[in-house]
């Protein structure tokens, strides 16, 4: 195999799928016979949605789907505190938000994933050993069956070799035990009572997403994909997990919001405690860490999932071009950096709101909710949008403009075909320049290595890419740029002020990836 993956989760199955798309051979194992059938994760934004356009999945992930417009924090007197303005696309060409259900998630993915001969999937196996060499991993696994909800190995034994190996298997993670890999962790933890309802009639709810600001029992309010509802209840001091997760709590807790067993199905109900915590190292050998299994994160920014994808992302292509002999197996040292990088102000980020949203001082919390109307109230104030950290230290250039963070996507048109840039244009590494005189500055070595490298090179304007909507063009001007060279993960590696500096973008990109003396590629790109 060229690389094994233990854990099929949301990231595990992301990651089987695009590298599949590509033509890998993969296994994945994970101990569980079947998928998962309760809700979990229930957020994902622009990003992650044009993550799933380059998977193909897009348009059958879209309809299982509510699109997001506002989400409101809210005092006890209901008065608004702060409403964010999510509504339109963002800079991914997507929704900004939507909600969803994971377990419908999970099963398209499944199917999706079980339809490539070349990925096998080994459910109800649990990963027991890892060995590494020099050139190859080796996943000792046994077969397992469930009694009572438990797990109970049965004794068989196989094993997988592979050249990689990727533990997306939890928070638990066997691949990180067995790495002996470590924790970092904030010390934020509180617990939350998470209930998951399907109601039996069609209601309005309004708000439709919010925050409920009350010292008395901070809660958040959100749909949990289409046809069901979340709330999530903060636990206060002296209740314990195991008095609080019973269905009569979960109904109790409801009766405000007219939510009863006579008007809705209580689907789950389950106590998390809510944790700030990464990996110490993401990489060892030729084994590497995603999802849960990498990091953890409060959820109050909604980020935990959507943090998976993007490390399915950012391995999927570093891990086809070093299968393919395209780039070296250096490039995968950069992967922990940069998304524990991104993840840190992920994590940061969704602390902050946690210590906004988990006051239970009315002292304090009336504090808060007069700092908060106040900055509402002030001429001018515009909400603040939802995070866009930076990538680690990494394959980006530190000192262009724009590098290192989220590239742009948008409606464009070229030879007749007019739609989203990566299905008219194509994935991978991408140049856009504001016009073809910036192109013309580009040295025959840097064409080539561009060409060989399937890179897709570009201009707005006469002769080249229609800029539909003028986003591109604002988008640099923004930057402050005259050309951006994007990563096949979305990301922008660096930029160029003028056209004189194309060159020495293009000559960092080559020397930081390693160019120099590997194989020249096809023009595959994700199918």
């Amino acid at each position: 195999m060229d690389v094994a993956i233990v854990g099929y989760g949301p990231t595990g199955q992301l990651l089987a799928l695009l590298l599949g798309r590509l033509g890998h051979r993969v296994a994945v194992v994970d101990r569980w016979p079947h998928l998962y059938p309760l809700p979990r994760a229930v957020h994902f934004n622009h990003e992650i949605a044009r993550i799933f356009q380059c998977a193909g999945l897009v348009d059958e992930v879209m309809p299982i789907a509510d699109r997001i417009d506002f989400y409101e924090w809210r005092n006890e007197k209901n008065d608004l505190l702060l409403r964010l303005d999510w509504s339109g696309l963002g800079q991914s060409g997507w929704p900004v938000a939507s909600m969803f259900a994971q377990p419908d998630l999970e099963r398209l993915l499944d199917r999706h994933v079980k339809a490539m001969s070349c990925v096998t999937v080994c459910q109800g196996w649990e990963a027991k050993a890892l060995t590494q060499t020099k050139t190859g991993v080796q996943i000792g696994i046994e077969r397992g069956e469930l009694r009572d909800g438990q797990w109970i190995g049965t004794g068989e034994q196989g094993s997988i070799d592979a050249q990689w190996v990727i533990g997306a298997d939890g928070a638990n993670s066997f691949v990180r035990r067995a790495l002996d890999i470590g924790w970092q962790n904030l010390g934020f933890a509180f617990d939350w009572l998470v209930i998951d309802v399907k109601p039996r009639f069609a209601r309005d709810w309004v708000p439709n997403m919010w925050q409920l600001c009350d010292p008395a029992r901070p809660a958040t309010l959100v749909p949990g994909g289409p046809g069901r509802r979340r709330w999530e209840f903060m636990l206060l001091p002296g209740e314990r997990a195991e008095d609080m997760n019973r269905a009569e709590v979960a109904w109790n807790l409801l009766a405000p919001w007219d939510v009863t067993p006579a008007n809705a199905e209580l689907e789950r109900h389950a106590v998390y405690t809510f944790r700030a915590q990464w990996a110490t190292d993401w990489k060892r050998g030729r084994a590497l860490l995603a999802g849960d299994a990498a990091h953890l994160m409060p959820p109050f920014a909604g980020q935990g999932m959507c943090s998976g994808m993007r490390d399915s992302m950012a391995l999927a292509w570093r891990l086809d071009s070093v299968l393919h002999g395209r780039l070296p197996e250096s490039v995968l040292e950069s992967y922990g950096s940069e998304r524990s990088g991104h993840v840190r102000e992920l994590i940061d980020f969704s602390i902050d709101l946690g210590k906004v949203v988990c006051i239970t001082d009315r002292e304090a919390a009336t504090r808060r909710d007069e700092s908060m109307r106040a900055a509402q109230a002030r001429p001018g104030y515009v909400a603040p949008p939802p995070p866009a950290p930076s990538l680690g230290p990494g394959l980006w250039m530190a000192d262009a403009p724009g590098a290192g963070r989220l590239g742009m996507q948008a409606e464009v048109e070229l030879n007749g075909t007019r739609g989203l840039f990566d299905d008219v244009v194509g994935r991978g590494f991408a140049l856009i320049a504001r016009d073809a005189d910036t192109l013309a500055a580009i040295s025959a070595v840097n064409h080539e290595a561009l060409r060989a490298h399937g890179a897709a090179i570009v201009h707005i304007g006469r002769g080249g890419m229609n800029d539909v909507n003028g986003s591109y063009g604002k988008w640099l001007g923004g930057l402050g740029c005259v050309a951006a060279l994007v990563r096949p993960d979305f990301y922008v590696y660096g930029s160029a002020r003028t056209p004189a500096e194309i060159d020495g973008l293009l000559d960092a990109w080559r020397d930081s990836l390693g160019l120099a003396g590997c194989a020249a590629t096809d023009e595959r790109r994700y199918a």
